[in-house]
């Protein structure tokens, strides 16, 4: 269902064609290495692309633009997908047969989309400097904001600590110190690497014909000087060593984050297997660590797993009382140990199915979910359709289960607690 065009060397794109919807979507993307000397200047550039154009210079005007094109929207797009980064736009339009007649609307967008890549307004030899301090505000607010969020903050630090060999402990949006040391100048030079070194996907959903996506494609790149760099193929897991690890900080609720590996990757056979059980194991108010050890225990006040696929991590997260940290341990073994022996019951398996299988049905119910599947899948190296993962998870059995479960392995954990806990 999805025709893919490699438009020139390096610039990919993919069509997913859709009549029943009225509106579309394509979303353009630059695929970097991830690495922690760059990371911020990648999460950085878009915010700055979208602030104004030679021929739009501020955002006023993109808003006006945008209103003439039946409200489209156009977000920046930073992802991390195993080994790798990517930066970019999104646009969301209306189709061009739900405007008026004689109006068009891809075409005009793709037009402003080059606009915004290719024109941005400049300052001296970089970018503007007022777009790039006024993005650096928010781009450390967003950053910032995470460590409010103590959750959100022990987690990412548990893979900071886990993944010390790996890239994918380097968070998406990159460190607030590297964020300040960014100039206009710095930017606009790593950005002109990014237009010349980067392999490009770019992924449509709509009805227009995709040899004229492919063609407007064409005209935006060939006024690049391309010289694309192959990227290595995404890997799994680094291993850089096992650790506990507790941090103290002014909080009431204590977060304990364990950090598990499987060498079942998204390219694994069994991988759906290992989604299943991440779901009877800890995803979800039906899972075993949900019923068990928050609800019938009543050991923390929150508790659920995570599975990171490309790199074949699994993660715990639970909100605790600090001095209840042995016991709720244990009690994590003692759930994942009970899936390893395939105690799971019918009704547990077929919630957890039914669970991933909801979400696969609702990707096909917009544009933009589509696009975050289709892509994500293509760039992070998962190679099932929407409708061979749905048959896969469908077939999983608890024997399936018990033995995805015993290929997980702790290796790291990490406890953030209060200062006088």
């Amino acid at each position: 269902m999805i025709e893919t065009i490699q438009v020139m060397p390096g610039v990919t794109l993919r069509c997913y064609p859709a009549e029943r919807f009225k509106q579309g979507c394509l979303s353009f993307q630059f695929l970097r290495p991830m690495n922690s000397q760059e990371a911020a200047l990648n999460a950085l550039i878009p915010a700055v692309l979208l602030r104004g154009t030679v021929r739009r210079p501020d955002l006023r005007a993109i808003t006006l633009h945008l209103d003439d094109l039946y409200g489209a929207s156009i977000g920046a797009l930073v992802r991390r997908l195993g080994d790798y980064q990517t930066l970019g736009l999104y646009c969301g339009f209306v189709e061009d047969r739900y405007a008026l007649s004689g109006d068009k609307i891809l075409e005009p967008v793709m037009d402003f989309l080059e606009e915004l890549l290719l024109d941005p307004v400049l300052e001296g030899e970089g970018f503007s400097h007022e777009f790039v301090e006024s993005e650096k505000r928010n781009l450390i607010a967003t950053i910032e904001s995470e460590r409010n969020d103590k959750r959100a903050y022990a987690a990412a630090q548990m893979l900071r600590k886990m993944c010390s060999a790996d890239s994918f402990g380097i968070p998406r949006l990159g460190e607030r110190e590297q964020v300040e040391r960014i100039d206009s100048v710095t930017a606009w030079q790593h950005y002109q690497r990014v237009l010349r070194e980067s392999p490009a996907e770019i992924f449509y959903v709509g009805s227009a014909a995709p040899e004229l996506v492919a063609r407007k494609l064409r005209h935006l790149f060939q006024r690049i000087d391309r010289a694309p760099v192959t990227l290595p193929a995404q890997t799994p897991f680094h291993d850089g060593g096992t650790g506990d690890y507790v941090e103290t900080m002014e909080i009431s609720q204590a977060k304990l984050v364990m950090g598990f590996t499987t060498p079942i990757t998204n390219q694994n056979p069994e991988f759906a297997a290992m989604q299943v059980f991440n779901t009877v194991f800890g995803a979800g108010m039906t899972s075993k660590l949900f019923m068990n050890v928050r609800e019938k225990m009543s050991l923390c006040y929150s508790i659920g797993s995570g599975y990171y696929s490309s790199k074949g991590i699994m993660t715990v997260s639970a909100g605790i009382d600090a001095d209840k940290e042995t016991v709720v341990r244990d009690q994590i073994r003692t759930q994942l140990e009970a899936c390893r022996q395939g105690d799971i019951t019918q009704e547990e398996l077929t919630a957890a199915k039914e669970a991933i299988l909801s979400g696969l049905r609702g990707i096909y119910d917009s544009p933009g979910s589509i696009e975050g599947y289709e892509t994500t899948a293509a760039i992070g190296g998962l190679p099932l359709t929407v409708e061979e993962y749905y048959r896969a998870v469908e077939a999983v059995t608890t024997e399936q289960v018990a033995r995805a479960a015993q290929s997980v392995k702790l290796h790291t954990t990490y406890l953030l607690k209060g200062v006088a806990s």
